[in-house]
This record gives C-alpha cells, structure tokens and sequence, in this order.
C-alpha cells in the first residue's frame, strides 16, 4: 500500500515541478489569471465525460457535502495557484521555494490541533532534512544568500498560499466517500467558478496576454497534468498514508522543478542541486520509515 502512495506522490510531485517549469514558459505568452481559468475551463471540460455519470449517481452525496467540496476545489485548486502566480509579481522564486516549505510543517501541527495525530522525533527530523534541501536548492548552494533576502507584500501573500494548501491537505480528511470521477469533477467545477473572478478582474485590469501556441502548450499541460493526473494522484496518497507523511513529499516540488529546468530550459546542473535531492529524498526516507512503524 505505502509503495502505492509513493508512486503516486513521486508523480505528483514531478508534475508540480514542471508546473513551474511550464509557468517560467508561459511568461509574455499568457498572463497568470487567465491560465488558471483556462487550465480549470481545460480540466472541466476533460473530466465531463469521465465524471458526469457517476456525479449523477453520486449527487445526493454531492449536495450534502457540497461546501466542503466547494472548500477544497477553492482553496487547493484555485486560490493557492492565483496567489501563487500573484506573489511571484512582488517576491523572488528563492523566497517562494522557502515558504512552501512550510506546507509540511503546517500540516503536522494542523493535524495535532484538529485530530491529535502525533509525530515522533525521527519525523521531525525527516522534515528538517526536506527544509534544508529546499533551502538548499532555493539559495543555489549558497547559504550566504539567504542574509540578503527581504519579505514584502509578495511574501505576506504567498504565506496565505501556502496555509491555504496545507488546510486544503488536511481537510481531504473531510471529503465524502465518492468515486474519484465524481470527486475531480466536483473539485474542478469548484475550481473553474471560483477561479472566474480572478479573470474578470485580469480583463477589466487589461493585464490579459491572450494565449498564443506556447501558451496554449503550457494550458493544456496544467490542465492534465498540474491538474487532473497530479490532483487525483495527491488525493489518493492522502488516501493511502495520511496527510502528514504526503505532505512532507511536496518539498520534492522544487527539486524536481529545478531539474527539469536543467532538462527543458537548458540550465546548468549544480552539485549542491544533488546534494538537495538527497537531504530531501533522505528525509523523506527517514521519515516515512518511522511513519510506518507508528501506522502498523
């Protein structure tokens, strides 16, 4: 079952990563908000034909729990992406990296606060070794960096984010037990009405970069893959080993978006960026091996 989950987390993670990578692409080639409509306009419409029947079936339980649905479709899907793409306008792509590192952290104390699920000390441990492979990969091997950054309002935003998506990994607990067409397809109809204000405002702002080819590209990768692959497969490793242990994969996210930027943007592979994926992949392991134990 863990070996299940790993693979589905390695994946979501990989898919993440190269969300970023797909972001630095689409840069003067569609502007933010109008890529996140469109990937949830995208993910709709792919999910309509996979879902619609069993969304049907399940409706009854989809009305009775439709706010915790829409909760989640708005906080994971569309509210953390918008302030995401919003803060990197104000902040730098290290400060960004360093406070999603935090996710992990989050959830744990989320976790003990509303469920009283409790953590041992190689854990803690196995997350300390994930933030300092992200801090790592954000600082470029260089500690010395990080004495020089400064937190604006991009930050004080991204911080938002970032306790959206961590309360949006703990409240999966909460879902209904539905079959997972009529889950992401609920999730990303929530997503798609809840990410419309946000383009209407880019429309009346005139800050919308219509999409040309390469922004197309890159909507139609975060559409299956940042959001239909990677959403189903996070859910279901939530499923399978809980929200602490899934969340402390997402400091994969910027490992694998800096390696993929070395594959597809060509950029130079470092050795500190080896010795990150190994505190991090070594925290993880480290981690998940005592999460077993307790689990059993």
């Amino acid at each position: 079952m863990h070996r299940t989950a790993y693979l589905f987390l390695l994946i979501t993670t990989l898919l993440w990563g190269g969300n970023s990578v797909a972001g630095k692409l689409a840069v003067d080639h569609i502007s933010p908000m109008t890529l996140v409509f469109l990937r949830w306009v995208l993910a709709v419409l792919i999910m309509l034909p996979i879902g619609w029947r069993t969304l049907r079936e399940d409706w009854p339980v989809v009305r009775r729990h439709w706010l915790v649905l829409a909760a989640l479709g708005a906080s994971g899907f569309t509210f953390f992406n918008a302030i995401f793409y919003t803060a990197l306008n104000y902040t730098t792509a290290i400060n960004v990296s360093i406070e999603q590192a935090a996710m992990p952290i989050l959830i744990i104390v989320a976790n003990f606060i509303f469920f009283r699920l409790r953590v041992n000390w190689a854990q803690i441990v196995g997350v300390v070794l994930t933030i300092a492979g992200v801090i790592l990969t954000a600082c470029h091997g260089d500690p010395r960096r990080l004495l020089t950054l400064e937190l604006n309002f991009g930050d004080a935003i991204m911080l938002v984010a970032v306790i959206l998506y961590s309360g949006y990994s703990v409240g999966l607990r909460l879902k209904p037990a539905m079959r997972w067409q009529s889950l992401m397809l609920a999730l990303s109809i929530a997503a798609l009405v809840t990410s419309l204000p946000f383009f209407l405002w880019e429309i009346a702002a005139g800050k919308v970069i219509v999409p040309d080819a390469r922004g197309w590209a890159v909507t139609i990768y975060t559409a299956i893959g940042a959001s239909i692959v990677s959403q189903i497969f996070y859910i279901r490793g939530n499923e399978l080993i809980g929200a602490n242990r899934a969340g402390l994969f997402i400091n994969l996210v910027p490992i694998f978006g800096t390696l993929l930027s070395v594959l597809i943007v060509g950029e130079t592979f470092h050795l500190y960026q080896a010795l990150a994926l190994l505190l991090v992949l070594g925290g993880i392991s480290l981690a998940e091996y005592n999460g077993r134990k307790m689990a059993i």
